[in-house]
């Protein structure tokens, strides 16, 4: 779980340009806006919609497309140890800047499209206490006409902005919406070169009129890049050093595509998968994948393990099996009814673990180094590539040098899911892994790459 502070010093503008940002594929505009009606923006506060979305707003505009903007709440928390500021006053500043924010956007848009500004005035802070009605609330506004969502990122590693990107994903998913997330504190707290996920995004460029209506925008909003007075708890929120990473001449987004799955529909997926059918995937009964459990076991290359981690880990049947192998055992699923016949299946071991969680986004309690083997077998796939990055970078930091990932993976078409089976080993392969193993036939492909490091053991 990733914890930050606005005041640490984090990663530069410069950092950023230096790793690559400015060679992301760019945005499909034409594509993105072919059929909206609208460009519908999800802000958790007043800002997060200047900060990480004014140049899309600015698009949109320009092709006479109106943009509606929800505020999810006030942002009366931006100042919790403030003396001069109550909350009421603090939410009424922000309005007040949003407001002329906005207009200056419309102002150099130069078109008869509108921005309106819609309040939902939760509390700042606890969306998460507030979800479905979070979620009703949105549902009802994205349906009005055809939009383009945007949105917080979802792993922005704050609160409210994660529930939201969660929330907005879903319902674009469930509307067959364009989804855009816009982080934000992400690009203060990742480090480019260990965390992959931002290799897969968008990029959208800002001329010279945008990026200049965008800052001049930004400046409105001085209740969060100027102190409120000089006294303790009036500091600003945003340092001049946070503020340089949304001065750039682009915008960087998330995009999911219509009709495209991940992580935030996996898990009501599956379960109702399992509840339909208790073995989806015949793992008892198929001859196949008996060959293939015998094949992977097979290909391990240590005959015991210390601390062994499988992801998606369904009935247990796999599970079982590394049992034997090792002295530790933690197995990892979203389904709660794919893990009750998992633990009746490895009843037997004592040193056998399971825990319901959906990864990579919620991530077991695990030290740095502690894993000797890692498994990812036929689940690469139901993650969106950023997903899959941050699983890897995840099972990176759990293994101990010498460690080793064992990928295996069907290699036929995978339907409604973004990523195949040669795409999820080739992913894995942008880390400096070590080859131990490879064997593939027609139907999977199996690998067991090493972490760079001494074997023990």
């Amino acid at each position: 779980m990733v914890t930050f502070s606005h005041r640490q010093q984090g990663t530069s503008a410069r950092t950023w340009h230096d790793c690559g940002i400015g060679d992301l594929e760019p945005l499909p505009l034409d594509q993105l806006f072919a059929s909206a009606q609208r460009l519908l923006v999800l802000a958790a506060h007043p800002d997060d919609e200047t900060l990480g979305a004014a140049g899309i707003v600015q698009e949109a505009l320009r092709r006479n497309i109106p943009v509606d903007v929800v505020l999810c709440t006030d942002g009366e928390a931006s100042h919790p140890d403030s003396t001069t500021h109550a909350p009421a006053q603090l939410a009424r500043l922000r309005e007040e800047e949003v407001d002329q924010a906005m207009r200056q956007l419309h102002r150099n848009a130069g078109t008869a499209a509108e921005i309106t500004v819609d309040r939902l005035h939760l509390p700042d802070g606890r969306l998460a206490e507030h979800r479905e009605e979070l979620r009703e609330l949105l549902l009802e506004r994205a349906r009005r006409s055809r939009c383009v969502l945007a949105s917080t990122y979802r792993g922005d590693a704050h609160g409210d902005h994660d529930v939201l990107g969660l929330i907005a994903a879903g319902i674009a998913h469930q509307l067959s919406l364009f989804h855009l997330e816009f982080p934000i504190w992400y690009w203060h707290w990742a480090s480019p070169l260990e965390d992959g996920r931002w290799w897969h995004w968008n990029k959208l460029e800002l001329d010279e009129a945008s990026l200049a209506a965008k800052c001049t925008a930004l400046s409105e909003h001085r209740s969060q890049t100027q102190p409120l007075s000089e006294k303790p708890g009036d500091e600003a929120m945003l340092s001049a050093e946070v503020m340089e990473l949304f001065l750039q001449p682009q915008e960087v987004f998330r995009l999911t595509r219509p009709g495209e799955k991940d992580t935030a529909m996996s898990a009501a997926v599956f379960e109702d998968l399992y509840l339909e059918r208790p073995d989806p995937w015949n793992y008892r009964d198929s001859g196949y994948e008996e060959r293939k459990r015998r094949i992977l076991l097979s290909s391990l290359t240590r005959e015991r393990y210390g601390t062994v981690l499988e992801l998606g880990c369904s009935i247990g049947i796999q599970t079982a099996a590394l049992a034997e192998r090792c002295d530790s055992l933690l197995a990892i699923d979203s389904s709660r009814t794919a893990l009750e016949q998992a633990a009746r299946e490895t009843a037997r071991f004592e040193h056998v673990r399971l825990e319901q969680l959906l990864l990579p986004g919620q991530w077991p309690q695990l030290g740095q180094g502690t894993v000797d083997l890692v498994v990812i077998s036929e689940i690469g796939y139901f993650l969106a590539a950023d997903e899959l990055e941050e699983l890897l970078g995840l099972c990176a930091s759990a293994l101990a040098p010498g460690g080793e990932l064992l990928l295996c993976h069907w290699l036929h078409p995978i339907e409604g899911w973004p990523l195949d089976g040669r795409t999820v080993h080739r992913i894995a392969h942008r880390r400096p892994w070590e080859r131990v193993v490879m064997h593939e036939e027609r139907d999977f492909l199996l690998e067991i790459l090493g972490k760079p490091g001494t074997t023990h053991g």
